[in-house]
């Protein structure tokens, strides 16, 4: 009889056991939002699209939605609401938005440097800086961040910039290569990316650079402080999704950009033949992966993301002279405080990532 009963209870563990696993789902993935800020999320930004990609945020517990919201300034404001946990914006704007607005933003991982240019016809009079006193140049709008490294390397070559060049705003597409194919500017300040497309559109450019412009931290992951505080594995492992996402890119660029179509279906280029479309988003794209790549160089070259404070000392000082920010802040006081960061975002096997997008499984 006790045999019996003992075998009876046995069984009814086993079909409570069961009906738990039946009944009781798999701990869901937390939700997060990251804005990104620009007008539409086209191949150049990989370090955020291919983590959704190639699962690398599910695989940390998370599911990612990733959305462009427009300016750096509309993420930070994203942020601010609650309405995401993360933004990819301008190092200048989480600077301005602490000094200014004393808003606790936080660099998370430092992506890509200053990478503007001023370009003008390869085949035409411009060929340095000086020689574009008198001239008019075209830029995205008035406000644009490009201006203030501008102005400064126009003073250093002996140009006001507020009596000897005129700027118009043109915004992006076929406006500013129309402009300067007509003649209505000399000159368009933009930033690589969208410079890339201005080639893509036929112009062939020279590329007018200031000496210490990439030697500025730009666009970059950010998060709130309080976020940092609430939840910092949450932190270690977004950021952790970009850095290998970042590590896949650069090993193969052209299996980011079959993954990316694939993905985001919409925003592959039209209006010519295969061959030509994807030459046009490899050098959209490659302008991203550049500035990835001397951000790289510039934070130390060892860990992927890393942000070194003497890179944003920089800036924060030339933000101070240029009349940009009215005030000063430590940089230290800027970045992620996590102890150990760096090290743990890329706590994972480069090699096999690196392998990964060798091999290419779209």
């Amino acid at each position: 009889m006790q045999h019996w009963r003992s075998t009876f209870c046995f069984i009814v563990a086993l079909a409570v056991a069961a009906a738990a696993q039946v009944t009781s789902p798999a701990r869901a993935e937390e939700k997060v939002s990251l804005a990104v800020g620009t007008t539409v999320l086209n191949v150049g930004y990989p370090m955020v699209t291919l983590p959704v990609t190639l699962g690398y945020w599910k695989a940390e517990g998370y599911d990612v939605d990733v959305q462009p919201v427009g300016a750096s300034l509309q993420a930070i404001q994203q942020m601010v609401a609650g309405n995401a946990g993360f933004a990819e914006v301008n190092a200048s704007a989480v600077i301005q938005a602490n000094t200014k607005n004393d808003l606790p933003v936080r660099i998370v991982l430092s992506n890509g440097v200053i990478d503007w240019s001023l370009a003008v016809d390869a085949d035409g009079p411009i060929k340095s800086i000086k020689d574009i006193k008198g001239k008019t140049i075209g830029v995205f709008s008035l406000a644009t961040g490009g201006i203030a490294y501008l102005n400064t390397y126009l003073r250093a070559n002996g140009i006001d910039p507020a009596k000897d060049v005129e700027f118009v705003p043109l915004g992006l597409g076929a406006p500013p290569v129309e402009a300067l194919r007509s003649g209505k500017v000399q000159g368009l300040l933009y930033w690589a990316a969208a410079v890339s497309t201005f080639e893509n559109a036929g112009l062939k450019l020279r590329k007018l650079v200031g000496d210490d412009w990439r030697s500025y931290p730009d666009y970059s992951l950010s998060t709130m402080q309080a976020t940092i505080n609430k939840n910092p594995a949450m932190v270690i492992a977004i950021a952790r999704g970009v850095a290998k996402a970042t590590v896949f890119a650069l090993a193969n660029p052209d299996c980011a950009l079959k993954l990316h179509w694939a993905k985001y279906p919409s925003t592959k280029p039209s209006g010519a033949d295969e061959a030509t479309l994807i030459k046009w988003d490899l050098n959209n794209q490659r302008a991203q992966l550049d500035s990835m790549q001397e951000a790289f160089k510039l934070n130390g070259g060892k860990l992927w993301g890393n942000a070194d404070p003497a890179a944003f000392t920089r800036l924060i000082e030339f933000l101070a002279a240029a009349k940009q920010i009215d005030k000063t802040m430590p940089a230290k006081d800027l970045i992620v405080g996590i102890p150990d960061f760096y090290a743990k975002v890329n706590d994972f096997d480069v090699k096999a990532v690196e392998d990964s997008a060798k091999a290419c499984k779209v």
